[in-house]
């Protein structure tokens, strides 16, 4: 049985993607903050392991806990992820920070941990990132600077582990309510799918089986709903367009 660590495990996408990954026969490794997995459990295709992946030690210590109890780690799931909501010019620099922390070192100190295990099982980083990792997205600029990141590091280290036999998949959901109508910080930090200006927004049922659908046609970009797929185009085709769009889209959704 093939093992699967996915981080943001407890939140209604880890879940999703859990619950995908299981009905194809695999194991997976979830890790959240303690107190995340609110009902889940242990079980017989699943271990529960409390984690904040900002600590490179943390992870470590995890993976070799999850390394020693399985055959194999096969593919990494970096879903662990925050969303910023508040313009530039109000911004707390702290947050900038705790969003980049999360989202952007968070899946970097556990591609560091599970490099190896990957490499030796010839598996798959699967990086879930956002329409807001390869476009422009109104008073998100921490968070897409964050997501901006991690596709810049995962496209690179495609081309870096391919040799390796490891392969690198990014998928990126436009809107996923996860979390609606969730609280948010009072520097505006939220857990993700909590946005009430979010357009098409998906289940995490839906987009996961997307995700894994792309996952197993070996696709290594997977848009994650019609708004997501029409984002990629306009932003190779015409950019000017896409964004003059997504504000008056934005503007018209949060009025």
């Amino acid at each position: 049985m093939k093992t699967a660590v996915i981080t943001g495990g407890g939140g209604g996408l880890g879940r999703a993607l859990a619950a995908g990954l299981q009905a194809r026969g695999w194991f997976c490794a979830l890790l959240d903050l303690p107190g995340g997995f609110g009902a889940l459990k242990d079980g017989a295709q699943q271990s529960l392991h409390a984690c904040d992946v900002t600590d490179s030690e943390q992870v470590a210590a995890t993976v070799a806990q999850i390394r020693a109890a399985r055959p194999s780690l096969d593919l990494a799931v970096y879903n662990a992820g925050v969303t910023l909501i508040a313009p530039f010019a109000a911004m707390d620099p702290a947050a900038h920070r705790r969003a980049f922390e999360i989202n952007y070192w968070g899946a970097v100190n556990l591609a560091a941990a599970l490099l190896p295990d990957l490499r030796a099982a010839h598996g798959t980083h699967l990086a879930i990132t956002s329409v807001a990792g390869f476009a422009p997205l109104k008073h998100r600029t921490a968070y897409a600077a964050s997501k901006h990141a991690m596709t810049g590091f995962f496209t690179s280290l495609r081309g870096e582990e391919a040799p390796h036999g490891v392969r690198v998949a990014l998928a990126a959901p436009s809107f996923v309510a996860t979390n609606p109508g969730a609280e948010y910080t009072v520097n505006g930090i939220g857990r993700p799918g909590a946005a009430t200006d979010g357009i098409d927004a998906m289940t995490p049922d839906q987009a996961a089986a997307v995700i894994l659908k792309g996952l197993d046609q070996g696709r290594r970009f997977i848009p994650v709903g019609r708004v997501a797929a029409l984002s990629a185009l306009m932003m190779r085709i015409a950019p000017g367009l896409y964004e003059r769009q997504m504000l008056k889209r934005m503007a018209r959704e949060s009025s």
